[in-house]
């Protein structure tokens, strides 16, 4: 009757040849040792059941009513394949051994993957005996942990049957059910299929789980579905908060962290402001904030509060809360950890810029930068932006830039002297803080030499290959529409929007790679054959330059009085106004205007008279006259195009006349205006304008169409 079972014929000593662990790897000392290297050692389950009683008789020991059963697992292999085993013992064993075999690294699990071990375990899930059940999720769960396996999971339709199995008060079950799940979750055809099988609600419940691995690992779930801001809602909604602020008071820092990262993205969703106040959230965020004890989870809770720092009644439960003082705390004396072991994580620089960006959060709210500036919170920005690390100047360009659209806030920037700070940081190569400080120049820098400067090294970053971008080039578009004298010189054109004020002064072409001198720097030049400065009145000249040059000789100053002194350009507007107001048509409007400026600059001069008009010479007597390159348009009798054309523009802007203001070569510039053909009170004129040069020169007042052979000859000799 052994004869039959080969195995059960062996000897005794046959089993204890080799040396077993307990994931099923062998290891041999005869000449199989070599094999051993190549192959996965042998294991052997020896079960067996007796059924009676041994008796010796004679010489002989014999073995009645006996049944026994042998199963041998030469490799893994053989494992897997008896994972379609009917016997439910094997099954249980089998399961073991392949999750036992598989905890011991990435290569075991790829090697069951690629053995097909993952289809039985699917189908084993399902299983009536809770033992085979148990393993096969477990196996599944350890399995999920490597990316091949993780993979081929992902073509498996197990989702919803672990979802059902969650339910199942089976610690080892929930614990590697959600394990399993957490691995899936990061894929978005898993994330659809958990939402689609209910499984969010069923996760939400087990945040309150005994088990903090069942805990951490449905965590982890939530926080890879909610990336998805509409299930953020699905969490609000199924009380899920209430759960988050328990995790937060957990013995388990990794489990607080999380929970704090979660809430980070529900602060997203507008819903979650008042459902933050209704649970008391932000007590909780400030009490952590005030216990040293949590200062690894400072900056996670602080995260959590910038995102809410926006809302207006969010803002005032955390300023009644004590939040705000706390932030200027931490912003003007931030508390350091006592042991450095922790302080590369949670020092100063990164709390204090967590802490800056609650504060640019707060910024985006127009109607909370008041409760900002009773703060004096203008001070301390520009301290950081002087000083501070790239993360706490980036956050603090940010609130500058926003605050900067509060007057009150715009004021105290300027006296604290913000303005030379954030043109320094035009050389940051990091683009948030070039992005922010050009946003918050050009609302502070109108009219101010310090947007000169911003403008000279927004030109050079557009100048360099690696520097420059569209978002360079549209900042410095933005910049140049707060200096226009500036835009004029570096492109040639002002829009019928740039409106011409008094300290405009047009200096010639300037290219991009060319300084542009301030107008004070160009009336303190010595006179010379250069093309005069044509300045639009003046401004008066800035302490700083007046500090600069103390030593000033009394003719400079006197010749700087004298270019202030366009007396003339007044009168000019007030007379203009008054004859062009009366006309009810606009066209007739240009008309009139055109006339006036060419009758004050010297009146039409034909064409082939041209070379005789001495308007150069006219310069240069003033020029003389001033001892200055700079000429008030108001003192020049004898114009040329470009002089005519200025001066158009100028009156236009100041009586509400639309046109635009275009530099040619050699001295032409011109006006472009939009008119309709025919009558503008029949019914004859078109439904679109057509654009017209208005002739200064020599017809004045007549207006040629634009790329007509006239309006050619009119732009260039």
């Amino acid at each position: 009757m052994w004869t039959s079972n080969p195995l059960l014929s062996l000897p005794l000593s046959a089993y204890h040849c080799t040396q077993c662990d307990g994931m099923g790897r062998r290891d041999q000392k005869s000449e199989t040792s070599s094999e051993s290297l190549n192959t996965v050692s042998y294991v052997f389950v020896y079960l067996c059941y007796i059924g009676a009683v041994l008796k010796i008789q004679s010489h002989f020991t014999v073995i009645s009513q006996i049944e026994a059963r042998c199963v041998a697992f030469k490799t893994p292999a053989t494992a897997v394949l008896l994972l379609k085993s009917p016997e439910e013992d094997i099954l249980i064993k089998a399961c073991e051994a392949i999750y036992e075999f598989a905890e011991e690294g990435d290569m075991n699990k790829v090697y069951l993957t690629e053995h097909g071990a993952l289809e039985p375990l699917s189908q084993l899930i399902t299983h009536n005996n809770c033992k085979i059940r148990r393993n096969a999720i477990i196996g599944l769960g350890v399995m999920a942990t490597n990316s091949t396996a993780r993979s081929a999971l992902q073509n498996m339709d197990i989702i919803p049957t672990i979802i059902d199995k969650l339910s199942i008060n089976d610690a080892a079950v929930q614990e590697f059910g959600t394990l399993c799940l957490s691995c899936l979750s990061a894929d978005s055809c898993c994330q659809a299929q958990i939402i689609e099988n209910k499984g969010l609600p069923l996760l939400v419940n087990l945040l309150s789980n005994a088990d903090p691995d069942v805990q951490k690992n449905s965590l982890d779930i939530i926080y890879n579905l909610i990336q998805d801001t509409q299930l953020c809602r699905a969490v609000i909604e199924l009380q899920g908060l209430r759960q988050l602020l328990a995790l937060l008071k957990s013995t388990f820092s990794a489990l607080q962290q999380l929970a704090l990262k979660t809430l980070q993205v529900i602060s997203t969703c507008e819903e979650s402001q008042s459902a933050f106040r209704d649970e008391r959230l932000f007590d909780d965020l400030i009490e952590i904030l005030n216990d040293q004890d949590l200062v690894d989870l400072h900056g996670e809770s602080l995260l959590v509060l910038s995102n809410c720092m926006s809302d207006f009644e969010s803002f005032r439960v955390i300023q009644k809360g004590g939040g705000l003082s706390l932030l200027m705390e931490l912003l003007i004396n931030p508390k350091l950890p006592e042991s450095p072991a922790v302080l590369p994580k949670n020092g100063s620089p990164e709390i204090q810029a967590i802490a800056v960006k609650c504060i640019a959060g707060a910024a985006q709210n127009p109607g909370l930068q008041p409760f900002l500036n009773e703060q004096r919170i203008e001070k301390v920005l520009v301290d950081f932006l002087t000083s501070g690390s790239d993360g706490v100047k980036m956050y603090a360009c940010q609130a500058f830039a926003l605050l900067t659209s509060f007057p009150p806030s715009k004021d105290l920037f300027r006296d604290l002297g913000a303005i030379p700070v954030v043109v320094r940081l035009l050389k940051s190569k990091c683009p948030e803080i070039l992005e922010h400080a050009i946003q918050g120049l050009t609302n502070i820098t109108s009219g101010d030499q310090h947007n000169t400067i911003a403008l000279e090294i927004l030109q050079e970053i557009t100048q360099s290959i690696t520097r420059r971008s569209k978002f360079t080039e549209f900042a410095l578009i933005s910049l140049l529409k707060y200096n226009v004298s500036v835009k004029y010189g570096l492109l040639g054109y002002l829009a019928a929007t740039d409106v011409i004020t008094f300290g405009f002064y047009d200096a010639g072409k300037v290219s991009f790679c060319q300084k542009v001198l301030t107008l004070e720097e160009l009336c303190m030049e010595p006179v010379n054959q250069l093309r005069p400065v044509i300045l639009v009145n003046a401004i008066e000249m800035s302490d700083e330059v007046q500090q600069k040059d103390e030593a000033q000789s009394e003719s400079s100053q006197e010749r700087n009085r004298k270019v202030m002194d366009d007396i003339a350009l007044p009168l000019l507007v007030k007379e203009v106004k008054e004859s062009i107001e009366p006309l009810n048509e606009e066209q007739e409007q240009y008309v009139a205007l055109a006339r006036f400026v060419s009758e004050i600059m010297g009146g039409a001069i034909e064409k082939e008279d041209l070379d005789a008009f001495p308007w150069l010479q006219h310069l240069d007597e003033l020029r003389c006259k001033l001892q200055c390159n700079v000429i008030p348009i108001g003192m020049i009798t004898k114009g040329f195009y470009c002089h005519r054309a200025l001066l158009f523009k100028y009156l236009a802007d100041a009586v509400g006349l639309r046109c635009t203001l275009v530099r040619g070569d050699y001295n032409r510039a011109w006006n472009e205006v939009l008119l309709y053909k025919g009558d503008s009170c029949s019914n004859e004129n078109f439904s679109q304008p057509c654009c017209y040069i208005v002739d200064l020169m020599h017809e004045p007042g007549t207006f040629l169409e634009v790329d007509s052979i006239a309006a050619s000859q009119y732009e260039s000799l």
